[in-house]
């Protein structure tokens, strides 16, 4: 799956313009776009501003709120001068967005107070496709996106929900605008960006549906990985994560995490969880590291890192690990990080970690 960039905002928005400007002429003050209490008119000039601000937040390198300005159009522009402007702010994010590093991160409320590059190129990209499917209903005119386009917004900022077969379709129902059969209203609801972890010299770096598909396939799953990584346990957690955000059973919060270095940028290694916390609130975690970032210490404070952020959860009482025997290195790991042992299995080890 082709990530979330420039090219996908260029794509939303010139689909968008294309479409509107066959009703140009019209009058958009006096008429609803859609299900929203906002005129087309509005909408239209929502729709602008949203996309400068994320373009603002991402260039000015906004951590703690939203940068403090707004868009104001001049006095009398008419329908066709706010697509131009729409235009314009499009071509302004798709911009920052080529041109700011992988490892910035910038302020959005929602869920974790962060996203990155994707993810602003994923809500903008959502801004454009609902707001104009809202205008176009307003105005009487048939708007449905490409599918991929659509199906990449769901996998970068809506891990929670199940894709289906039709994107479109299955982005307006998760938005509240249309029904899907088999799945109940949505009257409530939020996308969400990745979760990341501080973690040391590291961050762990919530792994999204979209970047799991890369990984799953022997990509890079949009991360600059050390050496030969990712190791083959990341790339099998990848697929098990893909498989359950194609069930809709995925809970981004228990899913993998990259290990990805501060310094550099470079990915590590990456951990994980087997699975949300079971009935008796216990929950298993699984890591791996590319060789060449071994014997610094990586894999201690990760474990070290996520265990304490599941401890953390009134959900969890403990934290399960699992290892070979002969498997020295990560025995040692596991010690450092605080583990106990307890009766093991199928020729493994067990250590648990309680809160």
């Amino acid at each position: 799956m082709r990530g979330m960039g420039g090219d996908r905002v260029e794509e939303a928005v010139a689909g968008a313009v294309a479409l509107l400007r066959t009703a140009a002429g019209r009058d958009w003050e006096t008429v609803r776009a859609g299900r929203l209490e906002w005129s087309c008119r509005y909408t239209a000039e929502h729709v602008a501003s949203d996309l400068i601000a994320y373009a603002g937040q991402l260039a000015g390198r906004a951590t703690e709120a939203y940068v403090p300005f707004e868009i104001t159009l001049d006095e009398g522009t008419g329908n066709e001068d706010v697509l131009q402007v729409i235009g314009t702010t499009g071509a302004l994010l798709a911009a920052t967005l080529r041109t700011t590093p992988r490892e910035v991160r910038a302020f959005h409320p929602y869920p974790y107070r962060s996203a990155n590059r994707e993810g602003f190129a994923a809500m903008g990209t959502a801004e454009v496709l609902l707001h104009t499917h809202d205008m176009a209903e307003g105005l009487g005119l048939t708007y449905e996106p490409p599918a991929a386009l659509c199906a990449a917004v769901l996998a970068g900022i809506f891990p929670h929900v199940r894709p289906g077969t039709d994107p479109w379709r299955t982005l307006l129902w998760a938005t509240g605008r249309g029904d899907l059969t088999g799945r109940p209203p949505v009257t409530e609801w939020r996308w969400r960006n990745n979760l990341v972890l501080p973690a040391g010299p590291l961050t762990l770096q919530g792994v999204t549906p979209a970047a799991a598909a890369g990984l799953a396939a022997g990509g890079d799953g949009g991360f600059d990985w050390l050496g030969d990584g990712p190791f083959q346990g990341t790339r099998d957690a990848a697929a098990m994560l893909l498989k359950a955000y194609e069930a809709g059973v995925h809970l981004p919060e228990w899913g993998v995490f990259a290990l990805v270095r501060r310094e550099d940028g470079r990915a590590v290694g990456g951990i994980g969880f087997h699975g949300a916390p079971d009935g008796a609130g216990r929950v298993e975690i699984g890591y791996d590291l590319v060789e060449a970032a071994r014997g610094h210490g990586h894999a201690t404070e990760a474990l070290r890192t996520l265990s304490a952020w599941a401890l953390d959860r009134e959900e969890v009482t403990s934290v399960l690990a699992r290892t070979e025997p002969a498997n020295l290195a990560s025995r040692a790991v596991i010690a450092r990080a605080g583990f106990t042992p307890v009766d093991g299995s199928e020729g493994q080890l067990a250590y648990e970690l309680r809160g």
